[in-house]
């Protein structure tokens, strides 16, 4: 069996599944925020099942609309935290203490290898990196999860995705995603694990882990996953998590893939995605297209490594007339963390603003929302259409060096341009 089919094998009581098989979960962990939670929980209310599995299994993390942007956002802020309150959930990362729910809860340690997790929010797969088994449900799924601590699943194939080689400098783990989406087309891996193996993944940290991962819904996939190794372990530790609190899975040699697809990373280029879909990618500075907004952040790309790529390539320099940067820090730790690096105020210096952590302008609610024929280059997951403010609006999705590099240059531009900043930080 793969990983995948092992973790579902064991959390559904079978000694074997196979792709295609219906099976009942067991999930060791709910994670909720304030949009799809309530609907959830008003579904539970109606048919007088409003009730909890176990209120330490579910962490909670108010981050899409934070601090509340109008009145619809602050009554659903409040229906999550009295919920929290009343059930007396555990884990839970109130505005001030939390950021995006996702890079919260992987820095948390309560997420283990081995594990379950399912969210009301498609980029749940992001958890995957720590292999695990995690993706996104529907709030009628949810609901059920919240209730009884289980989701029916159809066990999904997978997807083996190869990366060997060394990367090129200004080349990052979003170019490497990217680059895959765009061979393998927005519905490539369709309800399929994607699993992530080779030389280049065994020299990554577990920040461009968490990239790779949350992007598998780009694809069309369940979720993502990475096999647990010494980097895995030594996050873990970091943690306070010991090995025997987790267990570890590892593909079967003769475990069967519906799919293998080989990239050589010496040869992946700066990329970016074109309007209006991930699939949609080029190299960068193909075409000079001037950007009026650029934007840092999101649970892809707002951790403190991608921070620091933006910081070496905006020290000493200034942010083009007419361009908006935003940067978003994924969490409030992130946030300090930037600080005490001296990262906020080479953001500052640079001409470009910082935000509250959240999710900020990612999904069009909050904090940098694009009005009529606004282009952005953002570091985000999606660039569909409507998908960060007006209709009409242009997003291009690239890595937080290529967004700084174009906020500079104010047009799409490629970040190798800087290799020797990045050159000389290493």
């Amino acid at each position: 069996m793969t990983i995948a089919e092992k973790i579902l094998a064991a959390h559904s009581g079978h000694d074997h599944v196979v792709p295609g098989q219906l099976i009942e979960c067991r999930t060791d962990w709910v994670l909720c925020h304030e949009i799809t939670t309530p609907a959830a929980l008003r579904m539970l209310e109606e048919r007088g099942m409003d009730q909890v599995f176990n209120p330490d299994q579910i962490v909670a993390v108010p981050d899409h609309s934070v601090p509340a942007m109008n009145i619809k956002a602050a009554k659903m802020y409040q229906k999550l935290k009295s919920w929290v309150h009343e059930k007396g959930i555990k884990h839970f990362f109130d505005v001030g203490r939390g950021g995006i729910a996702h890079v919260v809860l992987e820095n948390t340690g309560l997420m283990k290898p081995g594990q379950t997790l399912v969210s009301g929010d498609s980029h749940t797969c992001n958890a995957g990196a720590l292999g695990t088994f995690a993706t996104g449900v529907g709030s009628t799924d949810l609901a059920g999860a919240i209730y009884a601590g289980k989701v029916w699943f159809k066990v999904p194939e997978t997807m083996l995705i190869r990366v060997t080689g060394q990367a090129q400098p200004g080349v990052t783990p979003k170019d490497i995603v990217l680059e895959v989406i765009k061979r393998i087309g927005a519905d490539g891996a369709n309800y399929m694990v994607m699993e992530w193996v080779g030389d280049y993944i065994d020299g990554l940290d577990m920040e461009g882990r968490f990239t790779l991962t949350n992007m598998a819904i780009e694809a069309g996939g369940k979720t993502g996953i990475v096999a647990l190794d010494d980097t895995t372990r030594a996050y873990m530790s970091a943690r306070g998590v010991t090995p025997d609190a987790y267990t570890e899975y590892q593909s079967d040699a003769d475990a069967s893939f519906k799919v293998i697809v080989e990239v050589d990373a010496s040869q992946v280029e700066p990329t970016v995605a074109y309007p209006h879909i991930p699939s949609n990618g080029r190299v960068a500075g193909s075409d000079r297209i001037a950007v009026t907004h650029a934007y840092v952040g999101s649970c892809t790309n707002g951790r403190i490594s991608d921070l620091r790529d933006v910081a070496r390539i905006l020290k000493g320099r200034k942010v083009a007339e007419g361009v908006q940067m935003i940067v978003v820090p994924a969490t409030q730790a992130i946030w300090k963390q930037a600080a005490q690096e001296g990262l906020l105020e080479i953001f500052v210096d640079a001409g470009a603003s910082v935000s509250y952590p959240s999710c900020g302008a990612c999904l069009g609610m909050h904090s940098g929302v694009l009005g009529p024929d606004d282009v952005c280059i953002s570091s985000s997951n999606r660039n569909f259409v409507g998908r960060m403010g007006d209709p009409s609006a242009q997003i291009y999705l690239a890595s937080p060096a290529t967004v700084a590099a174009s906020a500079v240059a104010g047009f799409i531009s490629d970040p190798r341009a800087y290799n020797d900043t990045i050159n000389a930080a290493d």
